[in-house]
C-alpha cells in the first residue's frame, strides 16, 4: 500500500537552524543538570530552583523536537507557533536566571571546605548554564517575528513581551511574600491588586493564544488585548509612583536601609525589588503597546 502523504519524519527539525539551536539545548541542559546532580551538589530554594529550570526545560525541549522531528504536533489542539515561541522565550528568562543565581551562590575560586573536584563540576555546570541560555535566546532570535512576516502572535515583540511580563511579574510576588510587608497600607496593597490583575490577564493572554482559541471569543481579540495593555500601563503608572512614595517616603517608610536589618530578610530590601521592577514591568507594558497597535494576531500558525 503506497503512502499518498509526505515522508513521515521531518529532518529539518533537526538540520534547520532553530533545530540545531534545540539540540545544543538539550546537550547544554542535560550537561548541566548531570554536572550538578552527580558531583556539583545544590541546597536550599536556589538551588533547587536552578535544578527544576534545567530539568523542565529540557523535558519540553525534548518534546518539542519530537514532536516536529515525527509531525506529532499536527495532532496537538494548540497553536504550535505559538506554543514554541513563548517556551523559548520563557526558557530564555529561566536559563538566564539560573545562569547568574548558581555560580553566584555555588561557585567559589578556592577549594575549601567544599574540595577542588566540587568546585570544578560547579565551575563547567555554570559553564554550560551559561551555553544553555544562548542556545535558547538563539532561538528566540531566529524565530522572532520579521518585518513584513505573516507569523504567530507569540513570536511578535508584543507576543514575547507578554512573557517577559509575566515573569518579571513573579519576580514582583516573590519579592512581596518576603516580609515586604506589603499589608501595612491600603495603597500598598492596591499595588498588589495591580500586579496581579495585569498578571493574571496577560497570562490569559498567552493562554487563549497558544491554545489558539481565539477566533472562538465573542469580542474581537485583537482589538481586547490593545485595550487591556493600555490599561496596564495606567495601572502599572499608578504602582509606580504608589509604591515607593508609601515605602520609602519617611511620613510611612524609610528612604534608607535600616541599619540593623538582617540580610536576606529586610523588608526594605524587597519593597526596593518591587520598586525596580515595577518600572521594569511598567517600560515593558509601553514598549507592548506601541507594538500592539502594529501587528495582526494569527491565532492557527
Amino acid at each position: 500500500m503506497e503512502s499518498t502523504g509526505g515522508p513521515y519524519l521531518n529532518t529539518a527539525a533537526v538540520t534547520s537552524p532553530v533545530g540545531i539551536a534545540r539540540l545544543l539545548q538539550m546537550t547544554f541542559g542535560c550537561a548541566t543538570f548531570s554536572l550538578v546532580a552527580h558531583r556539583g551538589g545544590f541546597s536550599a530554594a536556589y538551588g533547587t530552583f536552578c535544578m527544576f529550570v534545567w530539568t523542565f526545560c529540557f523535558a519540553i525541549t525534548i518534546f518539542i523536537i519530537t514532536c516536529e522531528f515525527t509531525h506529532l504536533h499536527s495532532c496537538l489542539s494548540i497553536s504550535w507557533g505559538n506554543f514554541t515561541a513563548a517556551f523559548a522565550m520563557l526558557a530564555t528568562l529561566m536559563s538566564v536566571t539560573a545562569a547568574v543565581i548558581y555560580p553566584l551562590y555555588f561557585v567559589q575560586l578556592g577549594c575549601y571546605p567544599i574540595g577542588c573536584e566540587v568546585r570544578d563540576f560547579r565551575i563547567a555546570a555554570s559553564v554550560f548554564a551559561g551555553l544553555l541560555f544562548i542556545a535558547y535566546a538563539a532561538e528566540v532570535f531566529l524565530t522572532r517575528a520579521k518585518p513584513g512576516q505573516v507569523t504567530s502572535y507569540m513570536a511578535t515583540v508584543s507576543g514575547l513581551l507578554k512573557i517577559v511580563q509575566a515573569f518579571v511579574a513573579c519576580i514582583i510576588f516573590g519579592a512581596l511574600v518576603n516580609d515586604s510587608q506589603y499589608s501595612k497600607y491600603v495603597a500598598t496593597q492596591w499595588c498588589v491588586a495591580v500586579y496581579s490583575f495585569c498578571f493574571v490577564v496577560t497570562v490569559v493572554v498567552v493562554a487563549f493564544s497558544v491554545t489558539g482559541k481565539t477566533a472562538l471569543l465573542w469580542f474581537p481579540f485583537e482589538r481586547s488585548v490593545v485595550i487591556y495593555t493600555f490599561g496596564a500601563v495606567l495601572l502599572y503608572v499608578s504602582a509606580a509612583v504608589i509604591w515607593p512614595v508609601f515605602c520609602f517616603d519617611s511620613k510611612y517608610g524609610s528612604p534608607q536601609r535600616p541599619g540593623l536589618c538582617a540580610k536576606g530578610r529586610c523588608p526594605w530590601d524587597s519593597q526596593l525589588v518591587i520598586a525596580i521592577f515595577t518600572y521594569v514591568n511598567l517600560l515593558l507594558y509601553v514598549v507592548d503597546l506601541a507594538y500592539s497597535q502594529r501587528i495582526r494576531f494569527v491565532s492557527h500558525l
